[in-house]
């Protein structure tokens, strides 16, 4: 989805229930948004996507507008991305959790479940071949023992 695919949606579904500063405020933040990922090299279907659906994210700005002083964290959004070189928190200012700082978490957890379950998988090979020989070769090495300690008290 285009970045104003995106920001058209979240207006529409905005605009039934917040004022239309409310829903500009919100709009442009997610612009913002949008253009400072672009900015650091991202495409904007990736950003969109990483975002979600716009009317799910407009049902948590609806369903937390009763609790958010919007000019409060629309200062402290613009104070936080007029420093340069900050990194954004992982918050938006209405809330909303960024999911992209846990893509990260989730590949190395995944990279080392993969790697503890190919471990496992030899281990268990290794059991079961030893189980299969086992019945064979301690009989076997037992009577190679007898035979060896018959020999030696022959000499």
């Amino acid at each position: 989805m285009s970045k104003n695919e995106f920001l058209e949606k979240l207006k529409e579904a905005l605009a039934n229930d917040l004022d239309p500063a409310a829903v500009r405020e919100q709009v442009d933040f997610y612009s913002q948004y949008i253009d400072g990922e672009i900015g650091s090299g991202r495409t904007e279907g990736d950003v969109t996507e990483e975002l979600g659906d716009p009317w799910a994210i407009a049902r948590t700005i609806i369903d937390s507008s009763g609790t958010q002083d919007y000019a409060r964290d629309a200062d402290s959004y613009a104070s936080r991305s007029r420093g340069e070189g900050e990194r954004r928190d992982s918050r938006d200012p209405y809330g909303q959790i960024r999911v992209s700082r846990f893509h990260a978490a989730w590949r190395v957890l995944l990279a080392v479940l993969g790697i503890v379950g190919i471990i496992m998988l030899a281990a268990a090979v290794i059991g079961g071949i030893i189980s299969i020989l086992a019945p064979i070769l301690v009989p076997l090495f037992f009577i190679l023992a007898v035979v060896r300690m018959i020999k030696e008290r022959r000499k």
